[in-house]
């Protein structure tokens, strides 16, 4: 497939993953027409559609205050009240687009990938394998969730399919022994990544707090440098809810960057921008389907286009 096409087909499948927020902000925005300036009335309403459209009452409040001051030349209609909207969305979600980049030296970078069971955290880390053995990076993975045997197994299973090595030990066994040997085993082999699975178990947070607590020391001893990332995988269908996840990880393991997952058209994507505005961690990733080429670093521009009702 050519670049352009390969181009084409990443932002089709991103037109179809934010579909939902684009034809719900789009509804919200309808009918908001008027002189070159716009009035508060219709700066409330504004407010409103993007709240309702999940992009949070800060972000809200933020583009309507840039809204405010702006001018329409040729009067306000629907296309220059979007691209306008696309601009000030595009405002928040620059800073935050920064994509994982290998450069720990010695080699490998660990990369920490968490997130609440069911959040794609499994699949995500066989798609960011992939997308680092497409940069022709020699990848591991390590089976930190040990207390599900599902997640063991499904992980061996992404670890055959990519044809990447795996470090894995028994169901119930200790997390940090298994991230002991993965990191010698990267380092003697000379992996330029390693990324670990760990548990997503919030029920107890005190316990997992232990554990990844653990986990961390146990690295220190081998490289001081790791973690070099800790990655939460957000669910993008859990809408504001996941914005609650972001506060609990970064209490519990220190969150450095964000992958948003299930961005599949049902999803909720404003949330993406909530939580930029709100956090402003580093957005590494997205993913927008179930297939392993699914998962790319995302193009603010072309998210807030989308989401705006400017790209279509």
């Amino acid at each position: 497939m050519s670049a352009e096409a390969a181009s084409s087909s990443w932002s089709d499948r991103i037109l179809g993953g934010f579909r939902k927020t684009s034809e719900r902000l789009a509804e919200n925005l309808g009918g908001i027409v008027g002189s070159s300036r716009l009035s508060d009335a219709q700066l409330d309403d504004i407010e409103d559609a993007l709240i309702l459209s999940d992009l949070g009452p800060r972000a809200a409040a933020r583009i309507r205050e840039r809204l405010k001051g702006a001018r329409f030349e040729n009067g306000v209609d629907e296309q220059g009240l979007k691209e306008a909207v696309a601009e000030e969305i595009a405002a928040i979600l620059r800073p935050v687009a920064k994509p994982l980049e290998i450069v720990a030296f010695p080699r490998p970078q660990v990369i920490l990938v968490i997130g609440v069971n069911g959040s794609g955290k499994t699949t995500t880390i066989a798609k960011l394998a992939h997308l680092f053995q497409e940069q022709d990076y020699g990848v591991m993975l390590a089976a930190g969730d040990t207390f599900r045997a599902a997640a063991i197994g499904q992980l061996k299973v992404w670890a055959d399919r990519l044809g990447v090595p795996i470090v894995t030990g028994p169901e119930g066994g200790d997390p940090a022994s298994i991230v002991f040997d993965a990191v010698k085993a990267a380092t003697d082999t000379g992996i330029d990544t390693l990324i670990v699975d760990t548990a997503g178990r919030l029920q107890n947070k005190r316990e997992l707090m232990d554990e990844l607590a653990k986990v961390r020391r146990v690295l220190g001893r081998l490289n001081p440098e790791a973690p070099h990332d800790v990655v939460l995988v957000l669910d993008a269908t859990n809408g504001q809810n996941a914005l609650q996840q972001i506060e609990i990880f970064k209490e519990v393991a220190g969150v450095t960057g964000l992958i948003m997952t299930k961005l599949d058209g049902t999803a909720r994507g404003g949330v993406l921008v909530a939580a930029a505005e709100q956090y402003g961690l580093p957005i590494h990733a997205i993913g927008v389907g179930e297939k392993i080429d699914d998962l790319r670093p995302f193009d603010p521009d072309l998210v807030a286009k989308v989401i705006a009702g400017v790209f279509r």
